[in-house]
């Protein structure tokens, strides 16, 4: 790292360190100011960045505010998220600073000796592990599981690919990945490699999306002809995984609330050669768009908002943006929406709730609390449906990934069939 590049990680810092804004809109916003910045700048600069955050149990034990002291955070950041030593950071300290990472450094007994520390997780978050029935060594394992960023995971389009020959394809050009070993249609690459302007990615063969998206994709069991529904859509990774298990055939409806997250869908749709799809904004899960699709759905998808807790390897700023009311709040709103979503399947038809979240509360505990009211839907085991699948993964009788585990991100899925005539 240069001086150039510690000085706008520094900037860049002082504005994700308020947890105002999520940090990768912090940093985009950024990247455009400074337009000058190379590949490899804003490479590094992200990637200390992100370290700091990752980190800042550790650094915040040193610098109480460390949104005041972004240039300390910076350097701390290097030394304790990626791995260099204070010799060769000597370059850009002063010798006051020097000293300062020294003494940072020697407290690792310290931190050995608290949770909040050893695990990097804020104390809220450990209390909230807690109250899930997590102990202090899965805290650990959880917390530890983070500290590290995501693979890129993409996922064949098999409308226009087969893995196996672009797996070739991409190993020939020199390119370090592998197929992913639960999602048929995955490849995982052991670096990030710029992607954007791969022809496979231009013609639609590559979509970036994480192993664990995919399987919730797959959960859902669509196939040619039928009518499915992604009742929260988002910016359409898992509507576009849909869309190719139906062949292009068959409706697919994409809802969601936000405008901006369907605009950023259709441009993908066009690239993937997808036409059966139909996004829709809606107000509400009440809107009566929703209500006209009643009863006629074969499968409806429920990715629901939730506390994210299962990315922070990629968002480890959440972990500092939620708070325990705000989960409480989303759990009141799952609910509210896998309600307003089951009317929509046929019966025989399949509804598949999910989340990205690790929390009981937001996970089996709403599954519970709607099969409780709803006695005409029936669990199905997801293990059943992944070995039906030749599917080598085996979490019970929900989908429960982890990132210490399975390398993916912390997806929760449960697959219930209507079982009324």
């Amino acid at each position: 790292m240069n001086a150039t590049q510690l000085q706008a990680s520094a900037d860049i810092l002082a504005q994700i360190l308020t947890f105002r804004q999520p940090a990768d809109v912090v940093l985009s916003s950024a990247f455009r100011r400074q337009r000058k910045l190379g590949r490899q700048d804003r490479h590094e600069i992200a990637e200390t960045v992100f370290a700091a955050v990752r980190h800042l149990e550790k650094i915040t034990t040193a610098l109480p505010k460390p949104s005041r002291e972004p240039r300390r955070t910076a350097l701390a950041a290097l030394v304790l998220g990626r791995g260099l030593s204070v010799a060769a950071v000597a370059h850009l300290c002063s010798e006051e600073d020097r000293v300062w990472l020294e003494a940072l450094k020697a407290n690792k007994a310290t931190w050995a000796s608290r949770l909040a520390t050893a695990a990097e997780l804020p104390q809220w978050l450990i209390e909230c592990l807690r109250l899930n029935r997590y102990d202090d060594a899965q805290i650990m394992q959880f917390g530890r599981s983070l500290t590290a960023g995501a693979s890129l995971d993409v996922r064949v389009n098999t409308l226009k690919a087969k893995r196996d020959k672009v797996l070739a394809q991409l190993q020939a050009e020199g390119l370090a990945c592998t197929a992913t070993p639960y999602s048929p249609w995955g490849i995982r690459f052991a670096d990030k490699p710029a992607l954007n302007q791969h022809p496979l990615f231009l013609n639609g063969s590559l979509e970036v999306q994480d192993e664990g998206s995919q399987l919730l994709a797959l959960l859902t069991g669509v196939k040619r002809g039928q009518m499915a529904v992604d009742f929260c859509a988002g910016a359409g990774g898992k509507t576009l995984a849909m869309g190719a298990m139906m062949a292009g055939s068959g409706r697919l409806y994409a809802f969601d609330v936000a405008e901006k997250r369907l605009a950023n869908l259709k441009p993908r749709m066009v690239r993937a050669g997808l036409t059966n799809i139909h996004p829709q904004r809606i107000e509400s899960e009440t809107d009566a768009r929703v209500e006209r699709l009643r009863g006629k759905a074969d499968c409806v998808l429920v990715d629901a908002p939730c506390s994210g807790l299962g990315t922070l390897r990629r968002n480890p700023d959440l972990k500092y943006r939620q708070s325990q009311a705000h989960i409480h709040a989303l759990c009141v709103q799952q609910q509210a929406i896998l309600q307003a979503a089951a009317p929509l399947v046929r019966p025989g038809g399949r509804l598949v709730y999910a989340t990205c979240s690790v929390l009981p509360e937001e996970n089996q505990a709403q599954v519970a609390a709607f099969l409780q009211t709803h006695p005409q839907w029936q669990l199905v085991p997801v293990s059943t449906l992944l070995a039906e699948a030749k599917i080598g993964l085996d979490t019970g009788e929900f989908l429960q990934l982890s990132t210490a585990e399975h390398h993916t991100d912390g997806f929760f899925a449960a697959v219930l069939a209507r079982t009324d005539q």
